[in-house]
């Protein structure tokens, strides 16, 4: 344990001490004798829920895309992210932080934990992403990683006195204590207080508001503890409330399902991965109308074709946003969440998942799946832990590629009906646009690329000006 090599490291520091000494190893001793009680807190008496989603991009063939998942990111200012990530902490790892930088395959988007308890009790949460990087968090982590913080002032005057009053070199304070930075990418938040039911009411007027981000609020919309986490901040020990633990991040790795789409409409989804695959939505929309088909289960290893015609769409946005809304959470209720929380995250997504155009398959991944690539701590253990992830495959169609690719074609030449429509299909498409762009012009001249990607942008400072 931990604990037990610092008080090692006291009692041989200070047995050969003199006596000018024995104050300063009272102190060291009294500083270690006190960390002994942080270990292991057994078993809680509360329950802890989960749910996020891992989103790719992936061509018609198959084949995963990078795209720039922080490109429209779009969340309320008090979330932490690597621009302002406090504590004196900075970005550490290989991987670049700036929005405009940064190409991955996946994108984890909105995980929450939420916390029930009749009464009040503190827990320490650590989420590990060890083939990713968590990139937005709140409330304030006591650990954010990977990053790195320079040690503070006063710990280097106190190596300073220490050494002078004979302590070896080898010895430091700064070793002694937590730094709020860390190599590994992970997120720990430490002494987080589980307020009770009743008092968690009377405080919900204490959560931070803000104008922006559609896409955070309404999953306060549970039953769930009201959390107060400290801000760490020294000079100003301020308390951050909310209903739930928040991060995001990115990542570079597959999901365990594969699909593609040929030039017929036939859609085809491969379980790759090593469990059985359940409730997958098969989506397409297109101008307000579209249709889904259900699949309750997809067997290891296990392959299934059916078609998605454009032209058989039949229910409006509004219909299919309803009826498929209502059989997703079934499916998350079925998969341990409660109500609340299920609709909290269909509310969260439904805009995004039930209403832009375009062919995706949502599913809900394995639970081995997400504990293997975000394993998760809660110390004590809760009595229950259930994580909910749903995975989102948006597929780029052979449709879209050929569409796409004649219009960049005729748009080089000059043609202004072309430009004009692949500026509107590029807006159409958002955050996956620049994914279909390369998709769509592999192979093509340089000038249709350069064509594209002057459009790309031109359509990117249009939705810009208009927001």
């Amino acid at each position: 344990m931990k604990t037990t090599n610092l008080l090692s490291r006291w009692v041989h520091e200070c047995l050969s001490t003199g006596a000018r000494r024995v104050l300063f190893c009272a102190v060291l001793g009294g500083a270690a004798l006190a960390m002994i009680g942080f270990g292991t807190r057994g078993h809680g008496d509360f329950v802890a829920h989960e749910w996020g989603t891992f989103t790719s991009v992936q061509g018609g063939d198959g084949a995963l895309l990078d795209w720039r998942p922080l490109e429209t990111s779009r969340l309320p200012k008090f979330v932490y992210d690597w621009t302002h990530p406090g504590l004196n902490r900075r970005q550490g790892g290989q991987m670049p932080m700036q929005k405009q930088a940064l190409l991955t395959l996946q994108r984890m988007e909105t995980p929450v934990i939420y916390f029930y308890s009749d009464e009040a009790q503190t827990v320490d949460v650590s989420v590990d992403f060890p083939k990713g990087l968590i990139t937005e968090w709140y409330p304030q982590a006591a650990q954010i990683g990977p990053s790195f913080a320079p040690t503070r002032p006063l710990l280097l005057k106190l190596d300073q006195y220490a050494h002078k009053a004979g302590v070896k070199p080898g010895f430091t304070f700064a070793s002694w204590f937590k730094n709020p930075a860390t190599p590994q990418s992970r997120a720990v938040w430490a002494n987080i207080e589980i307020v009770g039911a009743k008092e968690s009411a009377g405080l919900a007027h204490s959560l931070p508001l803000d104008r922006s981000g559609s896409h955070y609020f309404a999953a306060r919309a549970t039953d769930a503890n009201l959390l107060s986490v400290s801000s760490l901040v020294a000079t100003n020990p301020l308390q951050e409330n909310e209903k739930f633990i928040f991060y995001r991040g990115v990542g570079n790795f597959p999901t365990p399902l594969r699909v593609t789409m040929n030039a017929q409409s036939e859609v085809t989804i491969s379980n790759t991965g090593n469990d059985p695959l359940a409730h997958l939505f098969v989506l397409g929309l297109e101008n307000g109308k579209g249709k889904f088909v259900q699949i309750d289960r997809l067997g290891v290893r296990e392959t299934r074709t059916l078609p998605v015609d454009a032209r058989e769409y039949s229910e409006s946005t509004g219909q299919l946003s309803a009826h498929l809304g209502q059989q997703m959470a079934e499916a998350l209720v079925s998969e341990g969440l409660y109500r609340r929380e299920a609709t909290a995250m269909i509310n969260t997504w439904k805009d995004s998942w039930f209403a832009e155009d375009g062919l995706r398959v949502l599913y809900v991944l394995p639970r081995a799946w997400t504990d293997q690539t975000l394993p998760l701590k809660l110390n004590p253990a809760p009595r229950e832990l259930v994580r909910v992830m749903v995975g989102r495959a948006e597929v780029l169609t052979p449709a879209l590629e050929r569409q796409l690719a004649s219009d960049l074609a005729r748009a080089s030449g000059g043609d202004a009906a072309a430009q004009a429509h692949a500026v509107a299909e590029f807006k159409k498409l958002g955050r996956f646009a620049e994914p279909a762009l390369r998709f769509a012009t592999r192979g093509s001249a340089g000038g249709v690329n350069q064509t594209g990607w002057a459009l790309l942008q031109a359509s990117a400072r249009a939705v810009s000006e208009w927001e």
